[in-house]
């Protein structure tokens, strides 16, 4: 089995496709276990959903905690999808390692990096991991460009400092170049 890591800015759809994902496997006879960081509450806190209107229940995990303890020690799902990745800690990702060791297939979707242009850490783990490693392409919201940063914004100005993490989503982020990042200015 391998461990897949599918990242990409804000906004490029990594979410509806892990619950597509999901939702196939399931079609097809396959159990899944749909984890989340426990940072996430932006729609309940055990409940994934996408901008496009799609959504599952998910197994909530604290930053404290063992995967294996919130999904059971068994671990009796062939699969296991982990959506927003980068919020894991270093350990966890190790364990989705072991599982993917073990047998399972494991598909993580997440963020690359922060708004200030830094690797989060689980992502950082998530790269040094992973078998597979995809990039889910976008657009920059000024030029047309790729997208390859996450800008955090205020008015019209980029905000480059502060906390690396701050949950939110089009109220307070847009995903630009890197051209256009550098401007300073949506």
């Amino acid at each position: 089995m391998k461990l897949y890591f599918y990242y990409g800015v804000m906004s490029s759809s990594k979410t509806a496709n892990a619950l597509m994902k999901k939702f196939n496997f399931e079609e097809n006879g396959r159990t899944v276990a749909l984890l989340k960081p426990s940072i996430d509450t932006r729609y309940g806190k055990t409940t994934v959903k996408s901008r496009a209107g799609l959504s599952s229940e998910a197994f909530l995990v604290g930053d404290n905690e063992k995967i294996e303890d919130v999904i059971g020690r068994d671990n009796s799902f062939e699969i296991i999808v982990a959506d927003e990745a980068q919020f894991f800690t270093e350990a966890q990702i190790d364990e989705l390692r072991k599982f993917t060791d073990q047998g399972t297939m494991v598909m993580c979707y997440g963020l690359r990096s922060d708004y200030t242009g830094h690797l989060f850490v689980g992502s950082r783990r998530l790269l040094e991991l992973a078998d597979t490693i995809r990039e889910i392409p976008s657009m920059c919201a000024k030029c047309g460009r790729k997208a390859v940063m996450n800008a955090r914004y205020s008015g019209k100005n980029i905000i480059y400092e502060g906390n690396p993490i701050d949950i939110g989503g089009e109220d307070k982020y847009t995903t630009l170049c890197h051209q256009c990042w550098k401007s300073g200015k949506l």
